[in-house]
């Protein structure tokens, strides 16, 4: 059995938790959260829940960090230097190269393994991706997001400052372009003009058109539902006009906590070092054992 600890407890970490019940090669070894937090009461979880992963014993095999992306690489820098494994959705694209280089010293320095950016996208398209790519390697990749909400953008919202409560929609035009549609509480003394200019100039939405509207109940407009659809049109060889198509309507937190309990399986039979999702055998993240993988799906 793998024990496996959960950084944070919110919709994904819940979500994580579930799916790690849910598994019949792991258990839940322990919550880590912020030290105000810790005493909340979290349901029907029984497992002890700390403010420091080296609180917990035994020594989880692995942590699925479920915080804030620009939280996550020092979290999970000083779990690999422990050598416990770690999963990830850090979901900065333009980012994830260096930080795969970065956890890849920590996770060889400590013995364990890391798989970053891991969930819906990057991480599952990512490998949907890099398959057709291979099957038609001339050409050209959309993937289209929403309509849905979209976790990184909306807590990239909530963290800019004067912002009470936020909400990021993700509007789907069509070939990879989107719309982010921010629904917002002010704190108080705040313009809501200055607020909505800082979010429109964060990275996570400076380059999409962004509309942020404000609102008297953000959360009454929450779903957390999403989608996504990647398509391809290339060339196989020199046959034309291939195309592909893969498409989804998922639970956000849920899709994304799965992936990572996948990739956390994964890991556990890696060397030590840093991966992304496209660089795992498949047959690695399922439960069981290679021969009846390969018998049922082969």
């Amino acid at each position: 059995m793998l024990k496996v600890a959960v950084f944070g407890y919110g919709n994904t970490g819940k979500a994580a938790v579930e799916a790690i019940d849910a598994a019949g090669d792991m258990e839940l070894c322990g919550i880590v959260m912020r030290a105000q937090s810790v005493n909340k009461p979290r349901g029907f979880v029984t497992v002890p829940v700390v403010d420091d992963i080296r609180k917990l014993n035994p020594k989880p095999d692995a942590a699925i960090i479920c915080v804030p992306t620009r939280l996550m690489p020092e979290i999970a820098e000083k779990c690999l230097e422990q050598g416990i494994n770690t999963v990830d959705s850090f979901d900065i694209h333009t980012e994830i190269w260096q930080l795969r280089q970065r956890l890849d010293v920590a996770a060889k320095k400590g013995g364990g393994r890391a798989v970053v950016s891991t969930g819906i996208d990057p991480g599952c398209d990512s490998v949907v991706r890099a398959l057709i790519e291979a099957l038609a390697p001339k050409g050209k990749t959309f993937t289209d997001f929403g309509p849905g909400m979209s976790m990184g953008h909306t807590v990239a919202a909530k963290a800019i400052d004067g912002v009470k409560n936020a909400l990021s929609m993700t509007i789907p035009l069509g070939a990879g372009v989107h719309r982010r549609m921010v629904y917002i509480e002010l704190q108080d003394g705040y313009a809501f003009s200055d607020v909505a200019a800082k979010i429109k100039a964060d990275p996570y939405f400076a380059n999409d058109e962004t509309h942020v509207y404000l609102e008297n109940d953000v959360d009454s407009l929450i779903d957390i539902g999403h989608a996504a659809k990647v398509s391809r049109k290339g060339v196989s060889g020199k046959a034309h006009n291939q195309l592909f198509e893969f498409s989804m309507k998922v639970n956000n937190p849920a899709m994304t906590a799965q992936a990572m309990v996948a990739c956390a399986r994964a890991a556990a039979k890696q060397a030590p070092g840093a991966y992304t999702m496209i660089e795992l055998a498949v047959a690695d993240m399922i439960e069981g054992g290679i021969e009846g993988i390969v018998r049922r799906l082969v």
